[in-house]
């Protein structure tokens, strides 16, 4: 009746939360209501729900919001992707070089997480391409935040630093 959760195996604080149960669902529910947030700001309809024309921009918002550009989402690209080692002293700076994506699963690569945040933005992707009818400007905003996430999180990207941005000094 109830469902057994696995004791973690990442010793690290910084990113075992995300190995918790509900961690994925919590997730998709911020997402969901970052959609609601961003059609209630702009009075935009979803394809004719309350018989206004569609605004495909809104939808791309939506899409490159969550691709690291609104504020609430520059504080996770901060956290997550610019932003390294931990906020604890007790790890003794092992992780001082790597950022919370490079932690994430003790740095071991195609892990469920993984997958699953990268899965995402590709979903999120398919979503806003459709309901923008694939009009060019939009498409390509669109295909080009997605090819960036995506690249940025492929197995052979881990721990590099293009152009030396974010490198070590």
């Amino acid at each position: 009746m109830y469902v057994r959760a696995l004791p973690t195996t990442d010793v690290n604080r910084n990113t075992e939360w995300f190995t918790y149960p509900g961690v994925w669902t919590t997730y998709i529910i911020i997402i969901f209501f970052s959609w609601l947030l961003v059609l209630s700001v702009f009075h935009c309809s979803w394809h004719g729900l309350d018989h206004r024309p569609p605004r495909p921009f809104h939808r791309t918002l939506l899409f490159i919001q969550y691709r690291d550009l609104s504020p609430p989402s520059l504080v996770t690209y901060h956290s997550f992707h610019w932003k390294k080692g931990t906020p604890f002293g007790d790890d003794q700076g092992i992780y001082n070089r790597l950022t919370w994506w490079e932690q994430i699963d003790n740095g071991k690569q195609l892990t469920r997480n993984r997958k699953f945040l990268t899965v995402v933005p590709i979903v999120l992707y398919l979503i806003a391409s459709h309901t923008t009818d694939y009009q060019h400007p939009m498409l390509f905003l669109n295909t080009l935040a997605v090819f960036v996430m995506v690249v940025a999180k492929f197995p052979h990207m881990h721990k590099v630093r293009i152009f030396g941005i974010n490198g070590d000094q």
